[in-house]
């Protein structure tokens, strides 16, 4: 059976569980939401929160953000991870295929990701799929 996009709609146990063991495989630091953080991100109407299932088991998420400055609409994919499971079989690949159509839909002009540098093959499959990496720096402040 293949791999389906869906956007989620409801917080539910099963995106709680799927989230909560997604996460940590992006990132072991990051934080497990709760229910009402995921009601928040999925009330917010910038925010697209997007499931990979294989058969009836999430596998994977991506967020998209569509945003407007006075520089036109923008998009950002964010928190692309995929199980360790399920990797090398293109679950990737079509969550960030979705993210950019759905970008498109909702008027942005570019998409941009920043992926870390011992992602390697997430870092192979962005540059497969058009994006380019770009001289910038990438500053953060963390607010407590």
């Amino acid at each position: 059976m293949g791999v389906s996009i869906e956007v989620a709609t409801e917080v539910t146990s099963e995106l709680q569980a799927a989230v909560a063991a997604l996460l940590p495989q992006l990132n072991p630091a990051l934080a497990i939401p709760t229910k009402d953080e995921l009601t928040a991100v999925l009330a917010d109407p910038a925010v697209i929160l997007l499931l990979a299932r294989d058969g009836r088991s999430i596998v994977g998420t991506a967020t998209v953000i569509v945003f407007r400055t006075p520089a036109g609409a923008k998009a950002r994919i964010e928190d692309v991870v995929v199980d360790e499971g399920a990797r090398g079989r293109g679950v990737g690949e079509s969550l960030v295929t979705r993210c950019i159509g759905l970008a498109r839909e909702h008027g942005a002009k570019v998409v941009d990701l920043q992926s870390r540098h011992e992602r390697e093959a997430a870092n192979r499959l962005y540059l497969r799929m058009g994006f380019q990496a770009r001289d910038s720096n990438l500053y953060r402040l963390v607010l407590s």
